[in-house]
This record gives structure tokens, C-alpha cells and sequence, in this order.
């Protein structure tokens, strides 16, 4: 009887689990997530999120063009520089069959950067910059990093782009620009844990979508207003609170749309009670007379 050695295919076999558990090792050494501004965005917003990568590596990983430093002070020099191989992406998919959606253009989404080993760094990405996330609908992302030819991957977060609720509008006709319109649209909708105006705005003849701005919280006992000056300026004034009222201005112009600032004005019909309120904090009496005396 022939009796068969067994004993170099249960060492191939401990030899590929052993390089398996290796390899998750490996994998498990660099962590990628990130996190959401919020859960639902109108229509038009940049869709900022934060990627957070941690590197317990020995190796460095180096995404983009990166220039390395060395001293300090006046004495601050470059040391090299690192043309990275690695690449940090998110990848953008529609909830409801799991599509992904085709990135527009080649911007790198994050500016380069390095991880030394050991160490970990936090990067400003938006999304509709790298994706059209102008339909309405619920959309799931996750971060990606190449490193090394592996990917390392975050969790699924789920966001939605909503349109929001119109609560005012205005039409901009520009004299130096035949055909062109712009429609502005201010809608509310909720956002950390109150109601937020939104301004958005998109041009007619092209169907060009401008940034939507988040205007701040809005006390909805009255309708917001957005005024168009001959000047290209647009003015969009709502209530913050029962006191108060937020002005927000833009410049409008045929090839650009800037938001200039913001303030908070007074409500005149009830400055003067808040003034009144303002003192009793600050510890001033009111006059008291006796009953009989009226001045």
C-alpha cells in the first residue's frame, strides 16, 4: 500500500490563508470614511463633505503633486517632491438600482497631499463639482482611496437633493444680452434641525444652474422677497427671527453670479421693545412714579 504525504498541500494552504491574513492586515492599516454636511441638499448646492484618511501604514501615501519641507522658520525649504501615485476619489451612486453616476470633467477632488506613516489628515471635498446632482432623488457615496494598486474604501453615507418649497421668485432680464433670463427662486427647506432659505437661480436660454445658497434660518410668519435693481444687484430679504430680518445680496451679471455678504437688519416695528428688553439685561430700572403723578 502507497501511502500519499499530504503534507506540501496543507503548507500551500496554510501559506495562502497565512498571505489571505496578510493582506486584510495590510488593507486594515489604512481607513478611509467620510462625513456629510447634512442629509438633504436643494438642488444646486455643492454637496461639501469632509474625507478623513488614517494611515497606520509604514509606508507614506502621496496624492497629487506634493512639495515636502524641511526646517522651520526663515529656514523653511523644499526638500523633494513627490509626484503620487495614489489617487482619493468618492464615487457617487443612485439609490434606487445602485447606478453610478459618470463624473463631469477631470478635477481632482481633494488638493494635493501626503500622510506620513502614523498619521492621519482631513480633506474638503464637493461633490456636484464632480457630478450632476441636479435630479431630485436619493443618492448614496462613498470615499475611495488607490493606494499601491489597492483600493481602501468608506462606508455608503445616503443623501438626498431635494427642489425644496418655493416661497418667492424673480425673473432678471439683462439689456446687453438679448434672450438671456434668470430665474431666482428662493424655497425653504430643513437643515440642522430648523428651516433654512435657499436662493437658486438658472438661466433660461442655456439651462446653466449657478450655485444655490443656504441663506440662513427663516421664521416663516411671512413670505421672503427677492428684488432685481437695474444695477445687476439682487436683494433677498427674509425674517430670521420676530425681531429681526436677514438682507442678502448678489451681483447678477450676464456671465457671473456672486454672492456678496450678508446682514442682519432690525425689524423698525419692533426695535424699540428689543432696545427696552437690551436694558433690563444690562440692569437699568425703568422709571417708577406714584400713582397720583402722569409725568
Amino acid at each position: 500500500m502507497k501511502y500519499v504525504r499530504l503534507f506540501p498541500v496543507a503548507s500551500a494552504f496554510a501559506a495562502i490563508v497565512a498571505a489571505n491574513l496578510s493582506a486584510a492586515a495590510a488593507q486594515s492599516e489604512i481607513k478611509v470614511d467620510f462625513a456629510l454636511d447634512a442629509s438633504d441638499y436643494v438642488v444646486g448646492e455643492r454637496v461639501r463633505c469632509v474625507v478623513n484618511v488614517v494611515n497606520s501604514s509604514p509606508d507614506r501615501i502621496a496624492v497629487g503633486t506634493t512639495r515636502v519641507f524641511s526646517g522651520t522658520g526663515d529656514d523653511r525649504s523644499v526638500k523633494e517632491i513627490v509626484d503620487g501615485d495614489d489617487r482619493l476619489f468618492v464615487e457617487v451612486f443612485r439609490a434606487g438600482d445602485m447606478s453610478r453616476l459618470q463624473r463631469i470633467g477631470s478635477k481632482a477632488f481633494v488638493s494635493p497631499f501626503f500622510i506620513d506613516a502614523g498619521e492621519g489628515q482631513k480633506l474638503e471635498a464637493f461633490l456636484a463639482d464632480h457630478y450632476a446632482l441636479q435630479e431630485p432623488n436619493r443618492y448614496l457615496a462613498k470615499p475611495v482611496l488607490v493606494h499601491r494598486g489597492m483600493r481602501y474604501e468608506g462606508q455608503l453615507r445616503a443623501f438626498d437633493v431635494v427642489n425644496g418649497v418655493k416661497a418667492a421668485g424673480a425673473m432678471q432680464m439683462f439689456a446687453n444680452k438679448r434672450g438671456l433670463q434668470r430665474e431666482f427662486e428662493a424655497v425653504y427647506w430643513s437643515r440642522g434641525g430648523g428651516e433654512h432659505l435657499f436662493l437658486k437661480a438658472r438661466d433660461s436660454e442655456s439651462g446653466r444652474r449657478w450655485e444655490t445658497r443656504d441663506l440662513g434660518g427663516i421664521l416663516r410668519i411671512e413670505s421672503p422677497t427677492v428684488s432685481i435693481l437695474p444695477s445687476g444687484e439682487v436683494v433677498v430679504l427674509h425674517r430670521l427671527d420676530k425681531d429681526n430680518f436677514i438682507r442678502s445680496e448678489f451681483w447678477s451679471l450676464t456671465n457671473a453670479l456672486e454672492f456678496r455678504g450678508r446682514t442682519v437688519v432690525s425689524d423698525p416695528d419692533t426695535a424699540g421693545t428689543a432696545r427696552v428688553r437690551e436694558l433690563y439685561k444690562e440692569g437699568v430700572k425703568p422709571k417708577t412714579n406714584p400713582w397720583w403723578k402722569f409725568w
